[in-house]
């Protein structure tokens, strides 16, 4: 019987584009909340205090928090929108994610809350389809590696013949999955 995987006729490089706007679309979103608060960051530390004066959460451990939080925004934007450590970065991303939530949720700003939920699924949807991040300085990367290890390996071994199969075997597995 046939596997029919690719009933919904959806196309990998197609998926790959989909991926890189969605990657540079909350990329730049990340980014920008981060740019314009990283100059005036005293300013966005007061505002969070005050906005958070009435959690469970101590308020050094908010201000604390709140002055991280603006150059993380930067930096993981950055990285998410040229696809630069992207999975780290959306590890991170998801780690200051589950902070906010916990800050607006202790307030019991539903809103914003609801509203952070988006922004979850989207990093679910990039972590979970890192596979198809193949317009990125992450792959051409790898690539690059790629070609400069089997180039310096001029004299055959067992050991790199392995690996060659190996990563080619991944390679189809990769290419059949979808």
């Amino acid at each position: 019987m046939a596997d029919n995987r690719n009933y919904l006729g959806l196309n990998r490089k197609d998926i790959a584009i989909a991926y890189l706007l969605l990657r540079i679309l909350i990329g730049v979103n990340y980014f920008n909340h981060g740019f314009t608060r990283i100059g005036n960051i005293p300013g966005f530390v007061e505002a969070t205090v005050k906005q958070l004066e009435n959690s469970y959460f101590p308020e050094f451990l908010v201000r604390i928090n709140s002055y991280l939080v603006p150059p993380v925004e930067l930096i993981v934007g950055i990285l998410i929108t040229i696809g630069l450590a992207t999975r780290s970065a959306l590890i991170v991303t998801f780690a200051l994610m589950i902070i906010l939530k916990l800050g607006v949720t202790s307030v019991q700003n539903w809103s914003a809350a609801t509203s952070m939920l988006s922004y979850g699924i989207v990093l679910f949807i990039l972590l979970a389809g890192h596979g198809f991040n193949i317009y990125s300085v992450d792959y051409w990367r790898s690539s690059k590696q790629n070609l400069t290890e089997s180039t310096t390996t001029s004299e055959p071994s067992i050991f790199n013949f392995l690996m060659n199969k190996l990563r080619g075997k991944r390679r189809r597995q990769q290419r059949h999955n979808f």
